[in-house]
């Protein structure tokens, strides 16, 4: 084979689904020496982690690590450690996850009431409350932030019915957490996780998760085997979390050095100011895109702010413009999943990403090439309207 060069990519705008921007800071934390997984140092490094978690996801739980592994073993560690065969479980399904979350119960031996509703719309609590009552439910799961569909899920009332209903609450925060509100305890949040690439602004590689007390008792009293080895909590956590720390796996130091940073910086700026943040920079860019024309898909009133859906005006080449804006601006945006494809682009704001140069770079270029994909529209609209929100 001919030699292979030295590894250069390009420096994008990351305006996508995810990966975001990854501050300079969280870039020099990998680079930093590797050491044991082991090692007192890197023991050390692992509480700072845990310590930090707890914060972002404002829970005192002491089970609350990293999965060495992308945001969807989250999902599954969360689910294969409490769920046996025979188990009712009951999942909203308002876009992908949703539908990957019943996916992983029905391989766990479940039967699964999914409650199904129309993308990019909300579960409504009456929904849930109907599958509950129909029959005992050992959990109820729900995605915080539907990341192909941009709807913001409200959790409050779901998760009362689940607790009256003696069932476990589980809640996908991989696109919410560090960009929105989240309050794993007020919340009594059973079960939940992340993902490291979203609003936490650092590559993907790890996903963060927490466990209640209630959600132990309940992997602790279960009938049989968790069926993943590698995702058991009952062996995870003594590596994470007990005194001796008994080896389970080789751990990815580097991404513990760069998710520890990246939660520095988050606890630096502080949670209220980054929600406000996210939230400043989703209204501009929603007022700039009204201002030319384009409308965001997800339910009224229920829009993430760091994920915005939006719909693809008639007649406009979704793959065109997506590859313009890469080639020509160098902006990445997604493009849409499953019954959104091709109906909707999925513009992300999220962490390092969420900023107004952003926002103001990527309306300029879309007026520019919508104009050429023959959409009229008045040139400048867009950067005024969010130029005002942002005055």
């Amino acid at each position: 084979m001919n030699p292979i060069g030295e590894l250069n990519p390009t420096q994008r705008i990351l305006m996508g689904p995810g990966p975001s921007d990854v501050h300079p800071r969280v870039l020099r934390a990998m680079s930093a020496p590797c050491i044991g997984h082991l090692d007192p140092e890197f023991i050390g490094i692992m509480n700072e982690v845990q310590q930090l978690l707890r914060y972002v996801f404002q829970t005192s739980n002491k089970l609350t690590i990293p999965i060495s592994a992308t945001g969807s073993a989250g999902m599954e560690a969360c689910m294969v450690n409490v769920l046996e065969p025979g188990d009712h479980v009951v999942i909203g399904v308002n876009g992908v996850f949703g539908m990957r979350m019943s996916d992983i119960a029905e391989r766990c031996g479940c039967d699964v009431t999914k409650i199904e509703v129309e993308w990019g719309r909300i579960i409504e609590p009456e929904q849930v409350q109907e599958a509950v009552n129909a029959k005992a439910t050992k959990l109820v799961g729900v995605v915080h932030a539907e990341t192909s569909t941009g709807a913001h899920q409200p959790l409050g009332d779901i998760s009362k019915i689940a607790r009256d209903a003696g069932a476990l609450f589980m809640v996908d925060t991989v696109t919410s957490l560090c960009g929105a509100e989240v309050r794993v305890d007020d919340w009594d949040i059973d079960l939940v996780y992340s993902g490291t690439q979203k609003c936490m602004s650092c590559p993907p590689g790890l996903s963060p998760i927490s466990f209640s007390d209630r959600a132990l008792e309940t992997l602790r009293g279960r009938k049989s085997k968790v069926q993943s080895w590698y995702l058991d909590m009952t062996m995870v956590e003594k590596y994470w979390t007990d005194g001796d720390r008994a080896y389970h796996h080789t751990a990815p130091i580097n991404m513990n050095y760069a998710i520890r940073e990246a939660l520095r910086i988050v606890h630096e700026e502080g949670l209220e100011s980054r929600w406000a943040r996210h939230q400043k920079n989703h209204e501009a860019l929603a007022a700039g895109l009204s201002a030319i024309g384009i409308e965001l898909s997800a339910q009224e009133g229920h829009r993430l702010p760091m994920l915005n859906a939006v719909k693809i005006p008639d007649g406009v080449d979704d793959a065109k413009v997506r590859g313009a804006l890469l080639s020509e601006f160098n902006i990445e945006i997604g493009g849409g999943l499953g019954a959104g494809k091709g109906k909707v682009w999925r513009i992300g704001l999220m962490g390092e990403s969420s900023c107004s140069h952003h926002v103001l770079h990527l309306l300029t270029a879309l007026e520019t090439l919508l104009a050429a994909e023959g959409v009229s529209l008045t040139k400048g609209a867009g950067v005024a309207a969010a130029s005002e929100i942002y005055s």
